[in-house]
């Protein structure tokens, strides 16, 4: 089987499609012949070793956390899923390895694959629906009614944010760049701004809940935009973040962590044709690395990248 992976941290001149053993399962694992698997800023950002403190010095390391699949084998005590179920989710942290043909993960890190969503779409559900989940409901609890902020709404956190924002019956405003507004207001983006040419701080309008997804809102401009009583996600965190956190309760520094119970509300959301995150490019295992380099350098292709396994 192959993947990609890399022999060092470093830039992307390191990932290579390589051979490699997939591990027997274990407890509460699953191993999966993957079909399609979906690009995030995360993966470059591990192999650049910003992680390096939880992911470790073994080498050669995998690369990619989201991707669809066929479950293959599954460790003797998992229940939730069977051989032959066709599902969706995220690789585990520390070992990543969506970007090859096959993975071992964590059951609870899977959902099954709805049959009205396709395979490609459901690589692409698992980071961007956990981590807007992660900050909306769990840290948030987001409800009916609220007025939501989402920095960056066109992009795929952004995207996942304003749907699931929505879905719990909230009023959602948000910024992106002047060539996507019009694909926010069709998402239902109520207000929409261009944050090259907005001081968001200066916006009359005050949140319940601003979700920084693009990482660039400085913590005094997300705070100023709360009313009485809001908080301020902040996808960048930091130690210092989480020192402030504990004495400011407006401050909720987010870590994606997946959940089954999320996917599989995520699931039931793509099924219903409420939640979907767009696919801008699909490539091929072997002609992948090009494209993770294009976008780690700031290319943008209007929706996911996307490799498919041969």
């Amino acid at each position: 089987m192959k993947r990609i992976q890399y022999s060092r941290y470093g830039g992307p001149e390191l990932m290579r499609v390589e051979d490699f053993e997939l591990p027997a399962v274990g407890k509460g694992e699953v191993a999966v012949r993957v079909k399609f698997a979906a690009i995030n800023p995360i993966d470059w950002k591990l192999r650049a070793g910003q992680m390096k403190i939880v992911t470790g010095k073994t080498f050669p390391r995998a690369m990619g956390m989201d991707f669809s699949g066929i479950v293959t084998a599954i460790g003797s005590d998992v229940t939730r899923l069977k051989i032959g179920d066709a599902v969706f989710g995220l690789a585990k942290f520390k070992e990543s390895g969506a970007f090859g043909q096959a993975v071992v993960t964590k059951d609870m890190f899977l959902a099954r694959k709805p049959d009205n969503v396709s395979f490609e779409d459901a690589a692409c559900l698992g980071t961007p629906g956990v981590t807007a989940w992660n900050g909306l409901i769990d840290k948030a609890k987001l409800r009916p009614g609220q007025h939501v902020f989402i920095n960056g709404c066109a992009g795929a956190v952004g995207e996942a944010a304003v749907q699931i924002a929505q879905l719990f019956g909230a009023t959602v405003s948000g910024s992106c760049s002047a060539h996507d507004m019009e694909r926010a207001r069709s998402l239902g983006v109520k207000s929409v701004y261009d944050y090259r040419t907005t001081d968001l701080s200066k916006i009359a309008d005050r949140f319940d809940v601003v979700y920084d997804t693009a990482a660039t809102l400085t913590l005094s401009d997300g705070m100023s935009m709360l009313s009485k009583g809001g908080v301020f996600l902040d996808l960048n965190p930091g130690l210092g973040k989480f020192i402030r956190a504990a004495f400011d309760r407006r401050l909720k520094p987010i870590i994606g962590t997946p959940r089954a119970e999320i996917l599989e509300k995520v699931a039931e959301a793509a099924s219903a044709g409420k939640f979907k995150i767009p696919i801008g490019e699909i490539v091929s295992l072997s002609s992948a690395i090009p494209l993770i380099g294009e976008l780690e350098r700031g290319r943008k292709l209007g929706g996911k990248g996307v490799m498919a396994m041969e």
